[in-house]
């Protein structure tokens, strides 16, 4: 899906009593055919803007919207020469590129067609999560970018900047190496790791196709997640599924222990892979500050240590750390095995990065 617009220009007129050389046809929209589970629907935004006090003439129009129906998306029609001789008179028409609309502007633009457009948007995993109202108010937010093949969009060590939703195109996921780690498409999202955790870049992204992204800022994205609460838990499994995959040996290890610094794995990493994993066992880290403890069953936190803080208090400074050893070992006793959870942990964990976003701020 890309909402660009693309250009007719009529380049020769013969008896044609509409339009002259020159004029301008500017079409923009999709035409696409979706699957769901009661049958297909055909969904068609084609919006046709006219040249400047011209008649329309609705043969040629309808010319133009099956050119669009045919190849879906106004950046799939090629460039070409088309005619169009119906009523004894000849128009011919030039195919060319035509410049990015932002996604925005098209729709505050055609805010009469919201609900085809949410209904576009909503075919991607991260917009299935909110109702019409709050996809047009998430829209606000982003913004419509596009790479050319070799391009990075992102490189390993950088600060996190962005959040990126890939509208279209193909993009590799690279190591120090430039050996490929896996291959992002259409509706995939990524970013978000560097973003909640605070960390830099952990990998580099460069661009195999022409890829057009949808971006939302770095300092809008916890503000995203405050106002979208249903986005918390999109994030918290796609989290899951990235640590699952970059974390297959080290979740193996667990099982009889394991030691390691938070160089390697920062406390966001850390805590992430243990819930995921549902680890039943004692974290002990060796902080700057002093030890600290972290108590888990079944992946969920029942007790916290850091200094003098206990509870949530300590789960919070502990994020926050950059630099320390950290040792996991499997098992508890049976009166910490009925001991309450802190709290549901995605909650905790979106309360502490909030916390430190609020500290930075200040």
């Amino acid at each position: 899906m890309s909402f660009n617009e693309t250009i007719f220009k009529v380049i020769d007129v013969q008896g044609c009593p509409y339009y002259r050389k020159g004029d301008e046809f500017k079409i923009s929209g999709n035409a696409l055919l979706l699957e769901h589970n009661r049958g297909s629907k055909f969904i068609s935004t084609v919006i046709i803007d006219l040249p400047h006090k011209r008649s329309e003439c609705r043969t040629l129009i309808g010319q133009l919207t099956k050119i669009l129906v045919e190849h879906e998306r106004v950046d799939r029609i090629p460039e070409a020469v088309i005619s169009c001789g119906e009523c004894h008179s000849e128009i011919r028409l030039e195919h060319k590129k035509g410049s990015s609309v932002a996604l925005i502007e098209d729709i505050k633009q055609h805010s009469t067609d919201v609900h085809t457009i949410a209904s576009l948007l909503s075919n991607f995993s991260i917009f299935k999560t909110l109702d019409e109202a709050s996809l047009r108010d998430f829209v606000s937010l982003l913004r419509l970018k596009k790479f050319s093949p070799e391009e990075s969009i992102m490189c390993k060590g950088e600060p996190g900047k962005n959040l990126y939703i890939i509208v279209s195109g193909l993009v590799n996921v690279v190591d120090d190496d430039g050996i490929s780690i896996t291959k992002l498409r259409n509706g995939e999202v990524f970013g978000e790791m560097s973003l909640i955790s605070g960390d830099p870049v952990g990998a580099t992204i460069k661009v195999v196709e022409p890829t057009t992204v949808l971006y939302i800022r770095g300092q809008d994205f916890l503000k995203v997640l405050n106002r979208f609460p249903s986005l918390q838990m999109y994030f918290a499994r796609l989290l899951s599924r990235r640590l699952a995959r970059s974390n297959v040996m080290i979740s193996k290890e667990f099982a009889s222990g394991m030691t390691g610094t938070l160089s390697q794995m920062p406390p966001v990493e850390l805590f992430q892979t243990l819930n995921y994993n549902q680890k039943t066992g004692v974290l002990k880290l060796n902080l700057s500050k002093g030890p600290a403890s972290f108590l888990f069953r079944n992946g969920a936190i029942v007790q916290a240590k850091y200094g003098r803080k206990h509870g949530k208090s300590a789960f919070f400074s502990v994020l926050g750390e950059k630099k320390g050893r950290f040792q996991f070992a499997p098992g508890l006793t049976e009166k910490e095995m009925k001991m309450p959870e802190l709290g549901m942990f995605m909650e905790l964990l979106m309360e502490g990065l909030r916390k430190l976003d609020e500290e930075v701020e200040a």
